[in-house]
Parts: C-alpha cells; structure tokens; sequence
C-alpha cells in the first residue's frame, strides 16, 4: 500500500487565534537577589587572581567573587 504524500500549503488552515505573549520580560526571567554592602578586607594576591580571571571572562571582578562565595554557601548549606 502506498502511502499518501500531503502537499504543503502556505495558507493558513481555519480560524486563527491571535496568542498573547505568555513570557515575562526579560528582567524578571532572572530576578536580582537581595545584597548586602560589606566592607571586607583581602589580601592583595587574592584581589589579583579575580581581577586577571574576571578579564579574562570579560567579567567584572566582584561579581565573580560574589559568583564563588554564593556557590561555596550553596555547597555547605544544609
């Protein structure tokens, strides 16, 4: 038995529906945490290393280390 080729149209096929877009802006697809300002004092090596490595990214240097504090919390939290 031969089986039956459909040919494709470029017309729409019944009544169409207008869908209203369902997705949130893109600010609120990753809402910003909560911050606090600290003060923290760092030895001027460490400071170094996240400078040269945030660079490298094309990242700022904070965020980085903000990245590393929040994934170390993460992995010690209960």
């Amino acid at each position: 038995m031969k089986k039956k080729i459909s040919k494709y149209i470029d017309e729409p096929v019944g009544a169409l529906k207008r869908v209203t877009d369902f997705l949130p802006p893109p600010h609120k697809l990753f809402p910003a945490e909560q911050k606090v300002k600290i003060t923290l004092t760092l030895d001027k090596k460490t400071v170094s290393f996240f400078k040269t490595s945030a660079h490298q990214l094309g990242a700022k240097y904070q965020r980085l280390m903000r990245e590393v504090l929040k994934k170390y919390s993460q992995q010690f939290s209960h």
